[in-house]
């Protein structure tokens, strides 16, 4: 029956942003297979906190559009959601609800939440922080850099950043509530779930930074040949761009789970720093 119930509800929601045209076919398939399995083996919690990131980040992707196409020209991907940034930002809390059923333990709940606050404050600063009316600054040099490049930083994406952590957090807590289950913890005495909310905001906002910090170093770089903007993609303006820095196979998606994993190893080592204080 959980099967069913997260096949149904993940196709639901799932066929609404391919409706919407905020997924691709390839990202609407992965989304179904991504919420149903974490359905059945997790919980509502789990899986509600998956989709409280989902259904947010898809409301802001539309939030504005036509102010953010500028930044958005040079993204490697943008629009409708593929199967590559799906897995991106949900395949390792898929992994750790799979650990969570095999070998119960509340470190991998806490690290889940980590990681779901980690790509959703990730995910709020780069669609609410390129509408910034300053230029962000470059993470690494602290120099202004145009809006959307992969390292900036700027005061609206950081608040951006931590409300989306501290959403999560929230969003895991009343889920608890509303189910009346018991908190996936077996020491809840010691930390109770309104210390959620701490963790998810700081781990959001860490594991945004460190996506910015990581897309500055390590990401695949280019710069267009016809209009000398430095973009992600291979391709700009209709010609090959030339690549200008960044290691081999770190794109966009690796950036976003390199990301969400500080995310959630911070998660976990607070929540055991909290249990053990």
């Amino acid at each position: 029956m959980e099967w069913l119930i997260g096949f149904a509800c993940s196709t639901l929601i799932a066929g609404t942003a391919y409706a919407k045209r905020s997924l691709s076919g390839s990202g609407f398939i992965a989304a179904i297979l991504l919420g149903a399995v974490m359905y059945a083996l997790g919980s509502v919690i789990w899986f509600g906190s998956l989709i409280a990131f989902f259904v947010s980040s898809t409301l802001l992707s539309k939030w504005k559009k036509h102010r953010k196409q500028d930044a958005e020209s040079g993204y490697e991907k943008s629009g409708r959601r593929d199967a590559g940034q799906v897995l991106a930002n949900g395949v390792l809390g898929l992994l750790l609800c799979v650990a969570y059923w095999a070998i119960p333990h509340p470190l991998w709940w806490y690290a889940f939440l980590g990681v779901m606050a980690a790509v959703t404050a990730d995910t709020w600063a780069t669609e609410i922080g390129c509408l910034s009316r300053t230029a962000p600054r470059s993470i690494k040099t602290g120099q202004r850099v145009p809006p959307g490049t992969s390292g900036g930083v700027s005061v609206l994406g950081m608040g951006a950043s931590l409300a989306g952590g501290l959403f999560i957090g929230a969003a895991a807590w009343m889920l608890l509530a509303m189910s009346g289950q018991s908190a996936p913890d077996a020491v809840t005495a010691a930390l109770r779930p309104a210390a959620w909310i701490g963790i998810a905001s700081l781990a959001g906002i860490i594991g945004s930074l460190a996506d910015s910090w990581i897309g500055a170093t390590w990401q695949q770089m280019y710069r267009c040949r016809s209009c000398s903007r430095e973009i992600e993609q291979a391709h700009h303006c209709g010609k090959p761009a030339i690549r200008i820095r960044g290691r081999a196979g770190w794109n966009n998606d690796a950036v976003n789970v390199a990301g969400s994993l500080v995310g959630g190893a911070l998660a976990a080592l607070v929540a055991l720093a909290l249990v053990l204080a």
